[in-house]
């Protein structure tokens, strides 16, 4: 069932994707392993649109399915004990970018491992972070991006956020697409999250839930 699941997502099979992750659920697969199993489809369709065997529609309809097995799968895990809110995270994707399939997993998986997250969408200015930083007082800042524009938009949010006087009260991680070392360096971010679960493990360890 797990290869049909991701044979389904990469195939954008959206039927049959529901289907099956609905079989699982009633099989008893745990919630948790459903999402991992989305997130290697999602490195895979990531892959393929590197290779450009994927294009972006694809992306946009890959990000759609994956949201719809979100849904299914939150109600399994609210039935889990109630969680315990260990810190914020205001998160977006950049200025010029409308890429969100590896935001929304990292945005569902934050949540469910106990943030308060703060989704500022696609497309976001650099100003808007600045002014939600403000407003909800985050220990850390998410920016995501896809494309290699993004990598600009990034380093100017990292900017703006500085010049508002807030980089000092906040640790900033960035992903999505080619990001590497060298971009890292050139944003001026304190880390970036190779996928969702290092993303929760840098927010973790920043706000000292490790």
């Amino acid at each position: 069932m797990e290869k049909l699941l991701i044979d389904a997502i990469t195939a954008m099979e959206e039927e049959d994707t529901l289907r099956i992750t609905g079989e699982m659920l009633e099989g008893g697969t745990e919630p948790m392993r459903i999402l991992e199993l989305c997130r290697e489809a999602m490195e895979r369709i990531g892959e393929g649109f590197e290779a450009q065997e994927y294009f972006l529609p694809d992306l946009i309809m890959a990000g759609e399915i994956v949201k719809q097995i979100n849904e299914m799968v939150k109600p399994e895990l609210a039935k889990g004990p109630e969680i315990e809110r260990i810190g914020k995270v205001v998160i977006g994707t950049v200025a010029g970018d409308i890429h969100d399939l590896g935001k929304d997993i990292v945005v569902f998986m934050l949540d469910i491992n106990g943030f308060e997250v703060h989704d500022l969408g696609v497309d976001v200015p650099a100003n808007t972070f600045v002014g939600k930083v403000k407003e909800v007082a985050p220990e850390v800042v998410g920016l995501s991006g896809f494309l290699t524009l993004a990598f600009d938009a990034m380093k100017d949010t990292v900017e703006a956020i500085e010049e508002a006087g807030l980089r000092d009260k906040v640790k900033i991680m960035i992903g999505g697409g080619a990001i590497d070392e060298q971009v890292l360096g050139y944003v001026k971010a304190d880390a970036y999250g190779k996928d969702a679960m290092e993303g929760v493990e840098l927010a973790r360890q920043w706000v000292g839930g490790e």
